[in-house]
């Protein structure tokens, strides 16, 4: 097998996941449901496999990134996500009190926003469309920049993808948050009106798999475990940036991920500074994955911020 730079990169952190989830797998005893990460596992080793066939095979490098880069991502989601499970519970204090304080001073409320919401069912529905659209919307930045020949600023998206999500789990390791809905109670004919991703129930569990871990792990009923730092926002920001220069795909981006930031509020059931540290997070981690891109290909440094600004 033959990868990029940055393929390489990202295999060598999808391994370590790896191996690190095994072992604290038979460290904590953790029961896994093997047959629903496998299919899982064989659909991204599928499209891995398909990019280097079309790599060396047909000789399409288009079709080879592509593929390659959305195999490469469904991987590392599996592996980040299970050891993002694995590191509970958790034996460090919540922020969240503090990220409330800092809420209430900037003049948010949770509850207030979501039963702004309910009072408009069909912006409701709109948002929460939006929130659950950010992963199709990475895989089809990855379509995107793969099938237009954008392979540099390909691989420069999956680095920042990788480093925000590690970025994001280390934060959140040490100083945990699960966001407002775990602690603060909406009217039922507010939830009764549309329904929320991230709902008060969903919030509770939350707070017991933070306090208690988890026994039995499958892709069945995975939560969405970090509040700050917000990586709906760092993928908001993935999207936006990394399509800025492709017209006919940028204004819908914008217009969506304008959209998204209201949806991670009501269906996210995040703290308003939630979206400022996902922003935050973007940033360090497109610096460092740029960083990263010139100093796997010093013969071709000099060039290196033509093609990745492509």
């Amino acid at each position: 097998m033959v990868f990029l730079p940055a393929e390489r990169f990202i295999v060598f952190i999808i391994t370590t996941l790896a191996l690190l989830d095994a072992c604290l797998l038979l460290l904590k005893g953790v029961g896994i449901d093997f047959v629903g990460y496998a299919s899982l596992i064989a659909c991204g080793a599928f499209l891995v496999a398909l990019g280097q066939f079309y790599r060396h095979v047909r000789h399409n490098d288009r079709i080879a990134a592509a593929a390659t880069a959305a195999g490469l991502f469904v991987l590392f989601t599996i592996a980040g996500s299970i050891f993002n499970y694995l590191l509970l519970p958790s034996y460090f204090a919540q922020i969240d009190g503090t990220l409330t304080q800092i809420d209430g001073m900037l003049g948010y409320s949770w509850p207030a926003i979501v039963e702004w919401a309910a009072r408009h069912p069909l912006v409701g529905l709109v948002l929460y469309a939006v929130y659950t659209s950010s992963l199709m919307q990475l895989l089809g930045v990855i379509l995107v920049l793969g099938f237009s020949g954008r392979t540099t600023r390909l691989q420069h998206f999956l680095l920042t993808g990788v480093i925000g999500a590690l970025l994001a789990i280390m934060f959140w390791f040490f100083l945990p948050s699960i966001g407002p809905s775990a602690f603060q109670r909406l009217p039922r004919q507010v939830l009764e009106a549309m329904p929320l991703a991230v709902s008060p129930a969903y919030g509770t569990e939350l707070g017991r798999v933070l306090r208690e871990g988890s026994t039995h792990l499958t892709p069945a009923n995975v939560l969405g475990l970090i509040a700050f730092p917000s990586f709906h926002m760092v993928m908001a920001c993935m999207s936006v940036c990394f399509l800025a220069r492709i017209r006919f795909v940028f204004v819908p981006a914008a217009i969506l991920n304008a959209l998204m930031m209201p949806a991670i509020l009501v269906h996210g059931g995040h703290h308003l500074v939630d979206l400022v540290g996902g922003g935050v997070t973007f940033a360090i981690a497109y610096a460092l994955a740029r960083s990263l891109l010139e100093k796997a290909t010093p013969a071709d440094a000099q060039n290196s911020t033509i093609r990745l600004a492509d």
